[in-house]
């Protein structure tokens, strides 16, 4: 580092205690650019000058609007707290992979938008999907039931949404957790996916687990945290207990209990059929990451670019089964908060214990009209295994949802329907 560049540093450090925000952002620009840190009349019209291209393929054209990782305010950092409860979530020390560098694009958003100081901040809130937030009810018709219960464990505590169909009678056919995105609660995903009616067609109990603010500031499930990536930790312990202690309930077995989920959702869904293969038979991620994606926010943001291969593996401390989790995918090709090659790195680590498969591809048109393509994965018996829905056109929201909810996109194809078809083994 020569004397110019730290003493931009200085000078933006300085900018950024006075709250100045702008004028920090433009001398760090200025500095890396090898500019002076004096602006000139071209360097002021500039607000955000994008990080190079590092590599050759298209760039991940990000939506502006889109809240993707938020900040909190730093203060002095505070020692960690010792595990208890919901703090189990949290790795040890000695196992935390190491973090990993900012990139300057998002420094500088950082920075422009003033959520936190200068340095080393503490994020800790997931990405939040794009689209409208909305506060809806849920119509219960009579014989029906949308019940509130709440499980506890020594991973901590949540609360969720639990769907009885009337039409049920005896056992269930099926059930079904339902992990909702950033800024959604259960009432607003259950609306949204409209998950409520087919568990009347079909006798599915469905849940729908609740996360809270208190525990992630834009109440999206911490999927990027190694303590919640593992097995008998943090939110997977917390989803794993309730999931069992509900297919207890209702006499559901493992080949009949599936997970599914939106975004953050989606990816800690992929963490479950994981880090729980004994637990659930199939898994569905909708706009979501791959297991052991980020090991961090830094790295979350990589992630979410298409960049997951900068994240270090994390370990899943799975159960020791030989149980294969049957995983199908939903990516919209036009989304601006997470890549869609994303879509491509589920579908390859699902099928990589596979000795022989064969994949096909198919296209198809929605009744709205959208393009997709759907791609099946078979195994040596003929079994479909994996299923990826690509979809032309699609953004950040669940394919073919009610428009009623949020991060809904009505246009489809259907993901609820096509989801349940692929969890009970029906023909498409």
């Amino acid at each position: 580092m020569n004397e110019n560049f730290a003493a931009a540093m200085r000078q933006a450090t300085e900018h950024t205690r006075a709250a100045n925000l702008t004028e920090a952002t433009r001398i760090i620009q200025a500095a890396l650019a090898g500019r002076s840190s004096c602006p000139t009349s071209d360097e002021t019209k500039a607000d955000i000058v994008p990080a190079a291209t590092q590599n050759a393929r298209t760039p991940f054209k990000a939506d502006p609007n889109a809240e993707i990782i938020e900040p909190e305010a730093v203060s002095t950092p505070k020692p960690a707290q010792p595990a208890a409860a919901d703090t189990l979530s949290a790795a040890p020390t000695a196992a935390r992979p190491p973090r990993m560098r900012m990139p300057l694009a998002d420094t500088l958003r950082v920075l422009r938008d003033g959520k936190a100081g200068f340095g080393a901040p503490d994020l800790s809130s997931a990405f939040a999907p794009l689209g409208r937030q909305a506060k809806v009810s849920v119509d219960i018709p009579a014989g029906e039931a949308f019940e509130t219960r709440s499980f506890a464990c020594r991973a901590g505590t949540r609360t969720y949404k639990l769907y009885r169909p009337a039409s049920l009678s005896g056992a269930p056919n099926g059930l079904i957790v339902m992990l909702h995105g950033c800024k959604q609660d259960p009432d607003d995903f259950a609306v949204g996916t409209g998950m409520n009616a087919l568990a009347e067609e079909k006798d599915l109990i469905v849940v729908y687990p609740g996360q809270t603010s208190s525990h992630n500031a834009s109440s999206c499930w911490n999927w990027f945290r190694p303590g919640d990536q593992m097995r008998d930790r943090g939110e997977p312990a917390i989803l794993g207990g309730l999931t069992q202690e509900l297919a207890k309930e209702f006499g559901v077995g493992r080949d009949r209990t599936f997970i599914a989920g939106l975004s953050a959702g989606g990816a800690m869904a992929a963490i479950m059929g994981e880090t729980y293969p004994d637990v659930f038979a199939a898994i569905g991620v909708h706009s979501g990451l791959a297991h052991g994606s980020a090991n961090d926010v830094v790295s979350a943001f990589a992630a979410m670019r298409g960049d997951a291969g900068r994240a270090p593996t994390v370990a899943s401390n799975h159960a020791q089964t030989t149980q294969f989790v049957r995983v199908i995918v939903f990516q919209g090709r036009a989304d601006h908060t997470v890549h869609a090659s994303n879509a491509e790195r589920i579908m390859a680590m699902a099928t990589s214990r596979m000795e022989s498969q064969d994949a096909q591809a198919s296209h198809g048109r929605s009744s709205d009209g959208r393009s997709f393509e759907c791609k099946v994965v078979k195994d040596g018996a003929g079994r479909t295994v994996a299923e990826c829905w690509m979809i032309d056109g699609a953004g950040h929201a669940w394919s073919g949802g009610d428009a009623r909810g949020s991060y809904a996109d009505p246009k489809g194809p259907d993901a609820s329907r096509e989801m349940v078809r692929f969890f009970l083994h029906a023909s498409r």
